[in-house]
């Protein structure tokens, strides 16, 4: 991928370092990165990789704008409060470097939709804040060949490093067994708000060396940073014959597609309704006997008995998975979860099996709460 004059005149001051130059800005040009998690360090990630001429950046998070994000997530601001933050990073990212393909996934990661998404990239930059997505974060960079770099933040520290295929250990190297309840996530322990900024940006820099092929990356290296006492230390770690995702006799192996597998075209082909819409065609609806409106909510027992809709019904996603789903065919059906992330899934598997004209309550019951009822438990 050849630069163009503008692009030669924005990346002038790359041009100039003989550790990049033409050559090596084209390769950040044809370069596809996704990163996961637009959060504390996300943002800064992905605002730098931006403004490097990453040619396609993949931004992952099923979340929407909390105003407690605003202490450290820096692609946002006070109006973006409750929109999804895909949507408000990819129009922040594209007003810095229009040059850039932004690629939004408001997509909540799991095993069924891993491979899929990361077929499209190169390289993963791991910005969550779950232990079990880092596993599978790393655990799918390994068995499908993808360089990582990964980053953590904990109240005043944090840490980093790099995964290339091939060379040096993994994640599950480092730590072979955490439960997602062994560490308190920053709403439970606090957070320095500039802290991520400093590792998310030392994750950019990790990811720009390993797709230019320059420098020492953090390659069985464990890079640790202390904000109270502003110090850098390092650690080494070595491949583990035991590991077991990249170990000598993995057990972790590549899965194969389970029987409900929905492919992320499917889901982002899901027709949606807003909330304060579905409110005014609930309000209707008696005089609307053609077109039924059946609101299914496919949270958990317990999660539908603290709050829902007066007219829902309550059938949980893995009974869908399980056993498919009937309902009249001259009905309207709307799925609706927390998030909209399970509603989303659902509603692709019932358009599947051929629900005439399902939908998705957007943003789900949060942006039901937010636009209709406040009062809305959840």
């Amino acid at each position: 991928m050849s630069l163009s004059a503008a692009e030669r005149a924005r990346y002038s001051r790359h041009l100039s370092l003989s550790e990049v130059g033409v050559a090596g800005q084209e390769k950040l040009k044809a370069a596809r990165v996704l990163v996961i998690g637009v959060g504390g360090l996300g943002c800064p990630a992905a605002l730098y990789l931006a403004a490097s001429g990453i040619g396609t950046l993949g931004l992952l998070d099923f979340d929407r704008v909390d105003e407690s994000n605003l202490q450290r997530q820096v692609l946002f601001t006070t109006q973006d409060l409750g929109a999804p933050k895909v949507e408000c990073a990819r129009t922040r990212l594209l007003a810095l470097n229009p040059g850039v393909n932004i690629v939004a996934h408001q997509l909540e990661l799991c095993a069924a939709n891993v491979r899929e998404l990361f077929a499209d990239y190169d390289l993963i930059v791991d910005g969550s804040d779950r232990i079990g997505t880092r596993y599978l974060v790393n655990d799918a960079c390994v068995l499908y060949g993808k360089s990582l770099v990964y980053a953590a933040i904990h109240r005043f520290e944090g840490q980093a490093m790099s995964y290339a295929p091939g060379l040096g250990p993994c994640y599950r190297c480092l730590f072979p067994a955490i439960s997602d309840t062994a560490l308190p996530n920053c709403a439970q322990a606090g957070v320095l708000g500039v802290l991520p900024g400093v590792l998310g940006t030392i994750q950019a820099t990790e990811a720009i060396k390993l797709l230019l092929g320059v420098g020492e990356p953090l390659l069985g290296r464990v890079l640790i940073y202390d904000a109270l006492r502003m110090r850098f230390d390092e650690f080494r770690i070595s491949r583990r014959a035991d590991c077991a995702v990249c170990g000598d006799d993995p057990t972790i192996l590549a899965p194969q597609d389970p029987p409900d597998f929905c492919t992320i075209e499917e889901q982002q082909r899901v027709p949606r309704i807003g909330a304060i819409e579905l409110a005014a065609q609930l309000a209707s609806a008696p005089s609307n006997a053609t077109a039924p409106l059946s609101l299914i909510d496919v949270r958990d027992p317990e999660e539908f008995a603290l709050g829902h809709l007066a007219r829902a019904v309550n059938i949980p996603l893995q009974r869908i998975e399980q056993q498919g789903l009937t309902l009249p065919r001259d009905t309207t059906a709307v799925f609706m979860c927390r998030s909209g992330v399970r509603s989303l899934k659902a509603c692709a598997l019932a358009r599947r099996a051929g629900l005439n004209a399902p939908l998705q309550l957007e943003g789900g019951l949060l942006a039901w709460q937010a636009a209709v009822d406040p009062t809305l438990r959840l």
